[in-house]
């Protein structure tokens, strides 16, 4: 006999209803419509042939987005910080050495994930603004001799887009694998992975992909699948092992998880909207409104954080004034303009605003109208006494 419900964990809820916002913060960013509609369309099933195609052709779309010809190039069923671990999972065994290049939040998220599997790990830090040079890399590759570089190539923290050119040779010199965060970088800001030989990759659905959080794109060249082939153990995370994934992403099909398939509609609609639109098109998109931003807080008066030739075009790191509570700023402009504008982390928090411009969020009327806002609303929360917060 069952027995009785209990009555009192019984909540009548309204149905859902968020409000509208304009995400120009770091993370998500609003989803492009078509991507919405894709996501609500009927689900079919995760073995289904057209699902299967589908598959198919987001793997492909990915390859486009990163330039790269990578074989194993999927998306992670999990949002990008899985496929950063997936990353770290497959290619370290215990006691390897792994250095990982900090210049912000991102790069202490990547040694922290990397000591779970039992690596030495080795860092090497830049302040919350700056970035490696070849030099800097080169003496720490050649000291700690690693087995792989773990490093971000957008920096969502600081605002700052690492430099590559040069880097991945340096690792095939000392035969070490270059693993990059693309989180905020994928579909805004140049990349070529097989250009720049990135063994590792990954990135995530809801920055330049304008598509919701949930899926983790991971892709791994030859040289990285080497590796995680020669191991000597299984890999130790059942969920993310890109041996069984293969399995099911490659031509075998054989069953691994249920995949969220409703994400992958999505995520194929966003990378079909970024072929549509070309790649240098898109990159030169993001470059023209981040400068838009950029000279528009500068006539303000606000101070950027980064140096310009060092500057994020999907992600800025503005300083916040002497004496504003940018918290308090920031929960005015969601509250009474719906407008989501994030603040600093770790060693940047209360210090910095972020402002994202990813994707769909690209355009120059939403430049145009957070810097109106800050024009006319941001004075008010200045402490008493000081004149002006923006210069007119």
């Amino acid at each position: 006999m069952l027995p009785s419900v209990n009555a009192s964990h019984r909540k009548v809820l309204s149905p859902i209803n968020t409000p509208s916002r304009l995400l120009l913060g770091p993370g998500p960013s609003n989803a492009h419509p078509t991507v919405l509609e894709a996501l609500s369309r009927t689900p079919i099933g995760h073995l289904d042939p057209l699902y299967v195609q589908l598959m198919g052709e987001v793997q492909e779309l990915l390859r486009y987005a990163w330039q790269t010809d990578n074989r194993l190039t999927i998306p992670m069923s999990g949002t990008g910080s899985a496929a950063m671990e997936a990353t770290l999972a497959n290619t370290i065994e215990p006691g390897d050495t792994v250095l990982v290049a900090i210049k912000g939040y991102f790069g202490l998220r990547l040694a922290d994930m990397a000591s779970r599997y039992r690596a030495k790990v080795v860092t090497i830090e830049k302040p919350w603004g700056e970035a490696f040079s070849l030099a800097e890399l080169e003496h720490a590759l050649a000291t700690h001799k690693p087995a792989i570089l773990a490093m971000v190539h957008a920096e969502t923290s600081s605002g700052v887009c690492q430099p590559m050119e040069g880097i991945g040779d340096l690792c095939r010199a000392h035969d070490c694998l270059l693993l990059l965060d693309t989180v905020t970088s994928l579909g805004g800001v140049p990349l070529f992975l097989d250009e720049w030989k990135v063994d590792l990759a990954y990135s995530c659905s809801q920055k330049g992909l304008s598509c919701p959080p949930g899926l983790g794109p991971f892709t791994m060249g030859p040289r990285a699948e080497a590796k995680m082939t020669a191991r000597s153990s299984k890999v130790p995370n059942w969920y993310l092992d890109v041996t069984l994934l293969n399995q099911y992403w490659g031509s075998d099909r054989v069953y691994h998880h249920t995949a969220p398939v409703n994400m992958n509609f999505g995520m194929r609609e966003a990378l079909r909207l970024l072929a549509e639109e070309g790649l240098e098109a898109a990159w030169a998109r993001h470059r023209s409104n981040a400068e838009r931003l950029w000279a528009g807080l500068e006539r303000l008066g606000l101070q950027l954080h980064v140096p310009e030739a060092l500057r994020l075009p999907t992600l800025t790191t503005v300083r916040i004034p002497e004496g504003v509570d940018g918290k308090a700023f920031s929960l005015h402009l969601l509250n009474k303009h719906g407008i989501e504008m994030g603040g600093g982390l770790g060693e940047l928090a209360g210090k910095v605003w972020r402002i994202g411009l990813m994707g769909y969020n690209s355009q120059p009327a939403n430049v145009d109208r957070l810097l109106n806002l800050l024009e006319t609303e941001l004075p008010a929360f200045a402490p008493a006494g000081l004149s002006a917060v923006v210069a007119a």
